[in-house]
């Protein structure tokens, strides 16, 4: 069979030691991702999850390096044929679905996340999800819009993913970055969440009430 094809290490550095160990313990079976690049984590969820139960996935991305200020972030480079990813994660996510034992569901919401998420809500999806990963836009507010819009999307006792919440900006903004957003949605549903023990990379919140 032929084989994946990512161009980068980001999942595997960032997030797949703690997912060896996070994901076996929440089993989710309805999952949303913002912001899939070439499907590296998308794959990890089918190939791990996918063995035992039937899974849907939903993942958002515009696959567009029209990002307006978010030049500076490399993974959304203007010198990246982002039509190229986008074919990747069509091609990676298709064998992975190939391999897996038991259905899998696969939904593709391509364009902005605050257009998609939009549309979720509005398609009934409210207090849906038991699993959402947020990977997207790194400026602060797109990051603290797809975590407000996120939560009224996941289940109470579900699980709210941030990566790169020590992301670096390169002019020192703290509205480029998605600490800021992050830590004002942490603080502003403290009541609403509890958050997991894990790196500070990347940061999980369990949702406790509506």
């Amino acid at each position: 069979m032929e084989n994946f094809e990512f161009t980068n290490t980001w999942f595997n550095d960032a997030a797949k030691h703690q997912w060896d160990k996070l994901i076996p313990q929440i089993k989710p079976k309805k999952i949303l991702e913002i912001g899939s690049y070439e499907g590296a984590s998308t794959c990890y969820l089918i190939e791990k999850l996918a063995q035992e139960n039937e899974i849907e996935i939903h993942c958002i991305d515009s696959w567009s390096n029209e990002m307006g200020d978010e030049t500076d972030y490399k993974h959304y480079g203007s010198n990246i044929d982002m039509n190229a990813v986008e074919q990747r994660f069509r091609k990676n996510t298709k064998l992975a679905i190939e391999k897996a034992k038991k259905k899998v569901n696969l939904t593709i919401d391509k364009g902005f996340s605050d257009i998609q998420l939009a549309k979720l809500l509005a398609g009934d999806k409210k207090n849906y999800f038991d699993f959402i990963y947020i990977d997207g836009s790194h400026l602060g507010p797109d990051v603290l819009c797809d975590a407000t819009l996120s939560f009224r999307l996941l289940k109470i006792n579900g699980t709210l993913a941030f990566d790169d919440y020590l992301w670096p900006s390169s002019n020192k903004s703290l509205t480029r970055i998605p600490k800021l957003a992050i830590d004002s949605f942490v603080n502003i549903y403290s009541e609403k969440i509890a958050i997991y023990n894990a790196p500070l990379y990347q940061i999980y919140l369990k949702k406790i009430s509506d």
